[in-house]
Order: C-alpha cells, then sequence, then structure tokens
C-alpha cells in the first residue's frame, strides 16, 4: 500500500522537472534572475526573506526548495532552503499559538485536535514522522502545533530532520534545470523512494496508537483499532 505514496511522489517530482525543462527560457527571465541568481550575500538574504515569508503563509516547501536550488545550486540551495523553511514553520507556530490560537479553536479544532494530539506526546519523534510521509499540509501541520500545546524546541528539530530529505530532492531538481537534468531527477526520485518508505516504516513502528486517519493507517496497511480518543475525524 505504501506504493499510493511513492507513486503519487514520483508523479510530483516527475511534473516539477518537467515543467522546469519547458519553461526552461521563461524561467530565466523570472524575478529570481533579475534579484537573486548572482547577486551574492544580497541575493542571498533576499531569497532567505521572501521564501520565510512564503512559507510562514503556506507556500509550499517543495517550491521553495525547487527554486532555491535553480537559484544557488545544491549545496547552497539545501542550505539557504532549510533556513528559509524552519524559519517560516517557526513564525507559523508562534503566531498560531500567541495571536490566532482563540480563533482557530473556535473554528477549526476538530482538524487541528487531531495533529495537535499526535504531536504533543512524543513531540520530535511524532513530528519527524509527519514531516517524512508525504501526506498532509505543512502549514496546518505548524498551526496544530502551535495551539495544541507542544514544546516548540522539539518540535522545530523535528520539523528541521524531518524537511531535510524532501528539500534534498527539490534542491537537487531544480539546481538540475541546466546541468545534466536527466541524471539528478533519477537521483531525487530514488531519494524519494527511500524517505517515503524511511517514513512508513518508522510511522508503523512508533505510533504508539496514535493516528493520522483511518484512510492514512489502510494505505499502510495497517488494519488494527486506533488507539487514539477520537476515531471519527478524517485524516489531515
Amino acid at each position: 500500500m505504501t506504493a499510493r505514496f511513492v507513486f503519487r511522489g514520483l508523479v510530483v517530482i516527475g511534473v516539477v522537472a518537467l515543467v522546469s525543462y519547458l519553461l526552461g527560457d521563461v524561467i530565466d527571465k523570472t524575478w529570481i534572475d533579475a534579484h537573486v541568481r548572482g547577486q551574492g550575500v544580497t541575493g542571498e538574504l533576499l531569497f532567505l526573506l521572501i521564501g520565510w515569508l512564503l512559507a510562514s503563509v503556506g507556500l509550499s516547501r517543495q517550491l521553495i526548495a525547487f527554486l532555491s536550488g535553480y537559484a544557488f545550486g545544491f549545496v547552497p540551495g539545501v542550505l539557504l532552503a532549510s533556513l528559509a523553511i524552519v524559519a517560516g514553520c517557526i513564525t507559523t507556530f508562534y503566531v498560531a499559538r500567541y495571536l490566532l490560537s482563540a480563533f482557530l479553536l473556535q473554528y477549526f479544532a476538530g482538524r487541528l485536535d487531531k495533529v495537535g494530539r499526535f504531536i504533543k506526546e512524543n513531540t520530535f519523534s511524532m513530528t519527524l514522522l509527519i514531516r517524512l510521509l508525504p501526506v498532509g499540509n505543512n502549514g496546518v501541520v505548524n498551526i496544530a502545533a502551535g495551539v495544541s500545546g507542544a514544546r516548540g524546541v522539539p518540535f522545530f528539530l523535528g520539523s528541521a530532520v524531518g524537511y531535510l530529505p524532501q528539500t534534498l530532492i527539490f534542491v537537487l531538481v531544480g539546481s538540475g534545470t541546466s546541468v545534466d537534468q536527466f541524471w539528478q531527477v533519477v537521483v531525487a526520485m530514488a531519494l524519494f523512494v527511500m524517505a517515503t518508505l524511511l517514513g512508513a516504516m518508522l510511522y508503523r513502528k512508533y505510533r504508539h496508537g496514535m493516528s493520522l486517519g483511518p484512510q492514512l493507517d489502510h494505505e499502510l496497511g495497517i488494519d488494527e483499532p486506533l488507539l487514539s480518543a477520537d476515531k471519527h475525524n478524517g485524516p489531515v
């Protein structure tokens, strides 16, 4: 059943690579070329600022990683994308906790509670599981953790480590828009398969009866009854 997650992820990587190839001439004229690439520290800081703000409002972290790879290459791209994405995670977490908690719990308690309960206990390991699996919404996870009362540092560390495989993958795809793209995409797909299988294995082994939803459990081949208090909420 884990093959479904692998297939979905491979399709996404393939689509990103295809679009980058077809639009290569257009991408060369984009804002990144004008303001980021080749601009030294100024371009790096500008990318960090924009990436941080976009990650804070829920822009796909995979897209941020892809653009970072395109702008800076593999190693700097991984570092800058990771900093921007984790900074966005921290910002969303604390905005949800200290500014929007009452509103969010009033109108979205059902959806947020399932994720929050999953994360609150054993925060680092549970966050790592969520980040490794290609499921859910990054912004929703950040918000749910913020309003749940989960400890910040373990959540941020679990996120940073869990983000890394997909960050590596999409930076690699982005950095291959000009040079040796085919083999870089192949390597990215192989990394994605390994990260997904690792996440599924850890989820099965360490979820401790908690669940992110019956549909996810079914697709991962987990059929035992849920031990979490709420068995009726849908998946994240």
